[in-house]
């Protein structure tokens, strides 16, 4: 491999979060994961000081893709869009076995359980404001962000994709209780 194709660390990054959606946590090993991208384990460790330092990136580019880059993509989106009906149709559309992976990986490791916690607390809260920005009192939001997203962890936990109306007939329910 000439220096020029070398891998980077979000090489890696890539290959893993792929690797923890389809096959699990339990498939996050150095020499696998060489295996399958064509290369030694060296190239590996030449980016991660050790599996442990890979499991703490693989967690902070969980947290980047099903968190950061969704809520960025919601309010970069169109003063006209209501976010919160945009960020419902987002994630009751999309296949969710990263999610599903982070949290069986989550009952295992303390780590993973720490990300799981805290991506569960910035959605929250994020959920939390948008419903207050519907002028609905602090409280009353922090109980309808819950029950928002104890549906979307519902949906994610469940593996089953939703056919487009009925998509489109659960978020309308979800934004009336958001609204109520």
């Amino acid at each position: 491999m000439a220096m020029s194709d070398q891998l980077s660390a979000q090489d890696w990054l890539d290959q893993g979060l792929k690797t923890l959606a389809r096959r699990g946590f339990s498939a996050l090993k150095a020499e696998p994961l060489a295996k399958a991208m064509g290369v030694s384990r060296g190239s590996f460790y030449w980016h991660f000081r050790d599996i442990s330092a890979f499991h703490a990136a693989i967690l902070k580019a969980w947290r980047e893709v099903a968190a950061e880059a969704i809520i960025a993509g919601v309010e970069s989106a169109s003063c006209d869009a209501d976010p919160l009906a945009m960020l419902l149709q987002r994630v009751f559309s999309e296949r969710l076995a990263l999610e599903r992976a982070v949290r069986s990986w989550a009952a295992f490791d303390a780590a993973a359980r720490a990300a799981v916690q805290a991506i569960d607390r910035r959605r929250l809260d994020y959920v939390e404001g948008l419903i207050r920005a519907r002028g609905v009192a602090a409280d009353v939001a922090q109980a309808r962000a819950l029950i928002l997203y104890w549906a979307f962890l519902g949906y994610a936990l469940s593996d089953r994709p939703l056919a487009k109306a009925q998509r489109e007939a659960v978020v309308a329910e979800l934004l009336h209780i958001a609204s109520l």
